[in-house]
């Protein structure tokens, strides 16, 4: 390792900046983010520097560079055209032992700027030693994506407790596994929400725990997993995902989003297919009480989005009922996932100005529902669950005012690798050939819409 990472105690630091250019203001802007008083010399000034002549902790000189203008100085960034005049600064504060670092030459810098994270009081530098600049832009877009933007209430809660978990618990490994346990679970989310009281609460009793070596009850999170493609999860529900000791799914959770899961979380399947239930919900309800009872971390894996088909709600009022806390984490449901990939818009200016989503499957097996008010024209119609029931889906639309050449699509496995497309009308796709092939998980769409598949298709089909 040639350069050696440290943070630099910036309270009584003073930087010098040689030039003055868009080059030199880029840096005068990073180091602004620190408690460091600059001083830019340069015999002209570009308008994004003089911007910061307001600022107290800059001073603009304009004139050429002095060598006693290093004096008092613990830093100096080097931005000039001029390679003489940057070799020659660059030689005088290194005879005064001053840390130098001449902008794009890493030959005569001895020090370089990481790329950073700034999330204070967390902050992330990293460097490529400046030989893969774009690899470590790449890294910290990676990194961007996965770190909490409100990361920063939790480096102050952790700073507020700091002392008193010292104080609380004896040894280090006991108070490593502890602020473990509170940065994973759900004393975290809450910080990181801003719920500060209930966040203080909490953690004073799962310290009190920890003292007597119990376990306070955990909690449940309801996580839309989205149609099937992982790369279409939220940050938060990935989060939540690497945090659970438990997690309960369904079939409609696609095996590629499965394997984000934290390794050693426990999986239990509780999938529902037609007439071939693995857990009634009931069942299923009582599992996660019974073990957030225990103390677990309970993430209950959705496919789609929990509250459109996703029983969420019933799931929530159990839970209520026995005093769980809970939070929900909103997916990309099936109908947005589906349209998207298979290019069928489901609203359009010249086709659809709304658009309804429906149960092809009712809780009592049935597919009543208020067909008068589904038939209408310049409308979408998507069906969940209705590939059992597509004759009479198409029976009762057409039988209350649909024309029976109104263009349907069934989706198969949407948005994933496998994803399957089959077109109609409302009176012939149940002879379509390829009809026999598709299986649930199948979305259905009714409307003019379908028609721009062949037009808009942008992902590959089989």
């Amino acid at each position: 390792m040639r350069y050696f990472p440290l943070f630099l105690d910036t309270k009584d630091t003073h930087c010098l900046i040689v030039g003055a250019g868009e080059v030199a203001a880029r840096k005068l802007e990073l180091i602004l983010k620190s408690e460091t008083q600059v001083t830019v010399i340069a015999p002209w000034m570009c308008d994004t520097v003089k911007a910061y002549a307001h600022d107290p902790r800059v001073t603009l000189v304009e004139r050429e560079f002095a060598d006693s203008d290093l004096f008092n100085q613990q830093m100096v960034f080097v931005a000039t055209s001029e390679s003489d005049v940057n070799q020659h600064v660059h030689d005088i504060a290194r005879e005064k032992g001053i840390l130098v670092n001449v902008v794009d030459n890493t030959p005569l810098c001895q020090f370089i700027t990481p790329s950073i994270i700034d999330r204070s009081p967390i902050v992330i530098a990293m460097s490529s030693g400046g030989v893969a600049p774009v690899l470590l832009r790449y890294l910290r877009q990676k990194l961007e994506s996965v770190i909490p933007a409100n990361i920063s209430r939790l480096g102050a809660f952790s700073e507020k407790f700091r002392e008193k978990v010292k104080t609380s618990l004896k040894g280090v490994t006991a108070r490593r596994y502890f602020w473990e346990d509170v940065l994973d679970g759900d004393i975290a989310e809450l910080v990181e929400k801003g719920q500060n009281e209930k966040a203080d609460a909490k953690f004073l009793e799962a310290l009190a725990a920890a003292q007597t070596e119990q376990k306070i009850e955990g909690q449940v999170y309801l996580v839309g997993a989205g149609p099937g493609d992982p790369d279409l999860l939220t940050f938060r529900a990935l989060r939540l995902m690497q945090k659970a000791d438990v997690v309960v799914y369904d079939r409609l959770v696609s095996p590629a989003i499965l394997e984000l899961v934290r390794r050693d979380a426990e999986k239990i399947y509780v999938g529902k297919a037609k007439s071939n239930h693995t857990l009634p919900q009931n069942e299923i309800n009582e599992l996660m009480v019974r073990e957030a009872k225990k103390g677990n971390r309970v993430v209950r894996l959705k496919g789609g989005d929990p509250f459109i088909f996703g029983r969420g709600g019933e799931e929530i009022q159990e839970l209520i009922e026995h005093g769980i806390e809970f939070q929900v984490v909103p997916g990309i449901t099936a109908a947005s996932g589906a349209s998207t990939y298979a290019g069928i818009p489901l609203t359009h200016r010249d086709h659809a100005q709304s658009v309804t989503f429906a149960t092809g499957h009712l809780k009592d097996g049935t597919i009543d529902l208020n067909w008068p008010a589904l038939a209408h024209q310049n409308q979408t119609i998507v069906f969940y669950m209705g590939l059992t029931g597509l004759p009479v889906i198409c029976e009762k639309l057409i039988n209350n005012g649909l024309n029976a050449d109104t263009p349907i699509a069934l989706i198969e496995k949407a948005t994933r690798d496998e994803q399957k497309v089959i077109t109609g009308t409302l009176a012939d796709i149940t002879a379509h050939p390829r009809l026999e092939e598709m299986k649930p998980p199948t979305l259905i769409i009714v409307g003019t819409v379908v028609s721009l598949h062949k037009q808009l298709d942008w992902f590959t089909t089989h």
